[in-house]
């Protein structure tokens, strides 16, 4: 507030109304891989807004939702480099024993554990489908 960031102070008020009123919906307090849900799922929802903006041909209204996405992914842990992400997926495959596409499951839950928050867990499935053979 200090800084008259405004487009900031939206984006930080946003998202304290995001998380409160999941505390008020479910009637429970947050814990911190909750919050990183919501934080998830907000930045989510901005890239897929993203997306339609710029079929539509507004630069303008796609270039604040990137602002936006910037602004709530600095409130996130470092994400893991495409290296760490592979490593991890490969362990997961030998921990868990997996052989073809129908054990992805638990691929997807061993890796879920270490990279939550960390990970786009849409491209790291499909890392592992191609690494199980789909």
């Amino acid at each position: 507030m200090r800084a008259k960031d405004a487009e900031r102070l939206g984006t930080i008020r946003m998202l304290q109304a995001a998380i409160k009123q999941r505390e008020v919906d479910e009637r429970i307090t947050l814990d911190d891989a909750q919050v990183m849900a919501v934080l998830e799922k907000m930045i989510k929802m901005r890239k897929e807004s993203v997306e339609q903006f710029k079929a539509g041909a507004r630069e303008d209204l796609a270039a604040k939702e990137t602002a936006e996405i910037t602004q709530l992914q600095a409130y996130l842990p470092q994400q893991l480099s495409a290296a760490e992400i592979d490593a991890v997926i490969t362990a997961a495959i030998a921990s868990s024993g997996a052989t073809s596409i129908k054990d992805m499951g638990k691929v997807v839950a061993a890796v879920k554990q270490q990279a939550a928050g960390r990970a786009d867990m849409a491209a790291v499935s499909a890392i592992i489908k191609s690494k199980l053979g789909a």
